[in-house]
């Protein structure tokens, strides 16, 4: 008895057991039906009733199946013709009908085979994706009206450059630089997904954060991009040059956080030397360019806080990436061959264009062809450099105000990221 008492399981047949589990799922499944049936006022297929049914038979012909799929496949043959029948009824007697309840039910005599063979997480998961699949209809339908076609189109070539052509690059060395192209496409893939992701995420609180969210998700995907277009919106504005330079700083400072992880993501040493400079810079630049954006306008006019940001994930981008990157593992070589010099050099001249392959080049040989302590270097030298080249965008690009206050903001912002090399060069 105490035994029993210890084991409740025992108190049951293990076949028993699988029935009732078989029960509960497939009753969750037709309640969810008989909820839907009540509230529309046309003809539905099954209810609480039907789908424990259907479940049950699910299980029992499982049973009597046992080494054979006939016994299965008959029965499920059968609870098809059935749903084809009903599912015809409706073509029938409505104007536009669904296939959800139909498939529903071949899901259930599914959920009562698995539960049959024992695999109860996969019955388990399948019942309850089913209920959340067919409650959330509308918010489902209203998703997708929500989201344009272009948007899809991009997602799709998301998990193009992703699933598609990451798995079948060679994952080895080739030539005498040690270029691995499928660590080459990962740090593509890396660097579109956090673009990528800061993206959706500007256009989803589109109208709801101000410029100042969307300055912080614009420098979380190419701060440079994000201080043009605020340079350009500044001198349309031609009243709020606190707000607009104060916003680019923020920007700028962003784009420290976005490295740390992209540097976190490849190279773990690398992280542990850079994280405290690179963190304590970003939330440096975001907290003055917040505070600098919070003083008074100089005129009355009204500034449009929102802009429609620009899709970042283009192929063609990402292929010059990926190209760009190669090149500058080659570079970083090279370099290497002429000292420190030779990479705070690079460091300094590629930090004018793009920071990121620079950067992402020296994950991949810090600690190995590249000195460790070089590449902190060569990381805090092509950061300040592209805040440098911003400034003077900025000051290209923004009214007369605008540009003297973000060149004298990134320009000291330059200059202070500098001030770690004192400890990285020790």
């Amino acid at each position: 008895m105490l035994v029993l008492l210890s084991n409740p399981r025992q108190l049951l047949p293990p076949e028993a057991t699988k029935i009732l589990l078989t029960l509960f799922l497939s009753s969750l499944i037709g309640l969810e039906r008989e909820e839907h049936k009540a509230a529309v006022d046309k003809y539905v297929f099954g209810g609480i009733r039907t789908y424990p049914l259907i479940g049950l038979l699910g299980y029992a012909m499982t049973l009597l199946s046992g080494p054979q799929l006939v016994p299965l496949t008959v029965g499920l043959a059968v609870v098809a013709s059935f749903l084809w029948l009903s599912y015809r009824h409706k073509l029938e007697t409505a104007e536009a009908v669904g296939v959800t309840t139909e498939l529903s039910g071949l899901t259930t005599y599914v959920v009562g085979a698995l539960v049959s063979q024992g695999r109860f997480w996969i019955a388990g998961t399948l019942a309850v994706l089913s209920v959340l699949l067919l409650e959330l209809k509308f918010f489902l339908e209203g998703l997708s009206r929500r989201i344009p076609a272009h948007e899809i189109f991009t997602f799709t070539k998301f998990l193009f450059l992703t699933v598609v052509i990451l798995p079948i690059v060679p994952n080895q060395d080739l030539s005498p630089y040690k270029i691995n192209l499928f660590k080459a496409w990962l740090v593509v893939t890396a660097v579109s997904a956090i673009s990528y992701a800061s993206y959706l995420l500007q256009v989803f609180t589109k109208g709801k954060g101000g410029l100042t969210l969307a300055c912080l998700l614009g420098g979380a995907y190419s701060s440079t991009l994000t201080t043009v277009v605020m340079a350009k919106r500044a001198k349309e504005a031609q009243s709020s040059p606190h707000l607009f330079s104060g916003a680019i700083l923020m920007a700028c400072g962003m784009m420290y956080f976005r490295l740390a992880v992209l540097i976190g993501v490849f190279n773990q040493q690398l992280l542990a030397k850079t994280a405290l400079p690179l963190l304590v810079l970003g939330a440096f630049g975001i907290a003055v360019g917040w505070l600098w954006s919070r003083l008074p306008k100089d005129g009355p006019a009204r500034v449009d806080r929102e802009y429609t940001p620009r899709n970042p994930l283009e192929l063609w981008a990402a292929f010059l990436f990926g190209g760009i990157f190669i090149v500058m593992l080659i570079l970083t070589g090279w370099a290497v061959h002429l000292g420190e010099r030779g990479i705070l050099g690079l460091a300094a001249i590629m930090g004018v264009t793009d920071v990121d392959p620079f950067v992402m080049s020296l994950t991949q040989s810090a600690g190995a062809a590249t000195p460790l302590a070089m590449a902190v270097a060569g990381v805090l030298i092509a950061t300040a450099s592209n805040n440098a080249a911003k400034a003077f965008y900025a000051f290209a690009f923004a009214d007369r105000k605008t540009g003297k206050q973000s060149l004298a903001l990134l320009l000291g912002f330059a200059a202070l990221g500098l001030a770690p090399l004192i400890w990285a060069l020790r």
